[in-house]
């Protein structure tokens, strides 16, 4: 006879469900050694007073394991961690701890993003990788990718049109574009204003858009430095020049790219901060490439290219488990913690593999 009868008390552990070879051991063992340096920063974004918070730990592990798990909204994370054990464990409840409702993240995100906790956590991932030796600090690449926005094409319109859109058509109601010339310049996003409309590439398709931008240490393949920003037709290697002058030290290095990154102004900010620029050489460029003959003829310019495909795998991984693929918040300052966080996850990952 099949009776279903809970014990009215158990003693079972809920670190006893975790298999003791389970992926997420490792990656939270490291993300906890990085939250360790944390506790003044922590301790500071809560007033004493009012309703008892929830600690900022356990929402980030949330987020992350959001990342990880391709889970696609915050009330779908909550749920799952509901009656998910492992979860659980993951972030930090017991057993008999309530799950908090999904609009924490929104009236907390904010908190996190005025104390720029995504960031303090990314830079000190990254040196617990220097900490561990799993970085390089002479080769180097760059490249950038575009985030789809949280942005209804119809949402694009002129600067000065305040308006209300017209009536009737339930939710999607139709809109005509054809014949209508719009631009950046004159029109923006009535629902996400930051957001730019951008493009992969000749004959692709304009999407409302931002850019999500990377360094990577040639070594090991993990990011060192990463933003978001807006999809501007420069950005691409004005960001990168910005998140280079940022790496520590000024010793002799390289830096790989692709052919978009071929201009004279890179490659001279890249020189003007010792490093080597191996960028692909973009030839139909108006007025030829900015890389001759004295930086392509060496051995280590053709090493440089064969690891630089690398830097796009982060990308990848981003669009396809992560977060990155369309955003789900609006506003640059909530995308780039977004893009920062997919980033730690891709980290934070490939450090738990390196360490076997």
């Amino acid at each position: 006879m099949d009776v279903f009868q809970e014990s009215l008390f158990t003693t079972v552990q809920l670190e006893s469900f975790v298999p003791a070879d389970h992926p997420l051991r490792p990656i939270k063992a490291l993300l906890d050694e990085a939250m360790k340096n944390f506790n003044w920063l922590f301790s500071s974004i809560y007033c004493e007073t009012g309703r008892e918070s929830i600690p900022p730990e356990r929402l980030i592990r949330a987020q992350l394991l959001q990342v990880l798990y391709s889970i696609r909204s915050e009330r779908q994370l909550v749920e799952q961690i509901n009656y998910n054990l492992l979860y659980r464990w993951f972030v930090g409840l017991t057993i008999d701890d309530n799950v908090w409702n999904h609009s924490t993240f929104s009236i907390n995100r904010d908190r996190l993003l005025e104390n720029d906790v995504i960031t303090e956590l990314f830079e000190e991932v990254v040196e617990l990788a220097r900490k561990r030796k799993l970085l390089s600090d002479e080769h180097f690449s760059v490249d950038g990718t575009l985030i789809q926005a949280w942005a209804s094409q119809k949402s694009y319109r002129r600067k000065d049109d305040n308006s209300d859109p017209p009536a009737g058509g339930g939710r999607n109601r139709e809109a005509n574009f054809h014949g209508e010339k719009r631009s950046n310049v004159t029109h923006e996003s009535k629902t996400d204003g930051d957001a730019r409309m951008a493009r992969k590439g000749p004959g692709k398709e304009a999407k409302l858009s931002y850019m999500g931008h990377t360094v990577m240490e040639n070594r090991n393949g993990l990011i060192v430095k990463a933003a978001a920003s807006l999809a501007t037709g420069k950005a691409e290697r004005e960001v990168a020049a910005d998140l280079l002058a940022e790496l520590p030290g000024m010793k002799k290095r390289t830096v790989g790219a692709d052919k978009n990154y071929d201009t004279a102004g890179f490659v001279e900010d890249c020189r003007a901060m010792n490093m080597t620029p191996h960028v692909a050489r973009n030839d139909n460029r108006i007025g030829g490439s900015a890389i001759d003959g004295r930086t392509s003829r060496h051995a280590g310019y053709q090493i440089s290219h064969r690891s630089r495909k690398r830097v796009e795998e982060p990308f990848g991984w981003g669009k396809s488990i992560g977060l990155i693929r369309q955003m789900k918040v609006r506003g640059l300052s909530k995308v780039n913690s977004v893009f920062m966080l997919t980033m730690i996850g891709w980290n934070l990952t490939r450090m738990r593999a390196l360490q076997g």
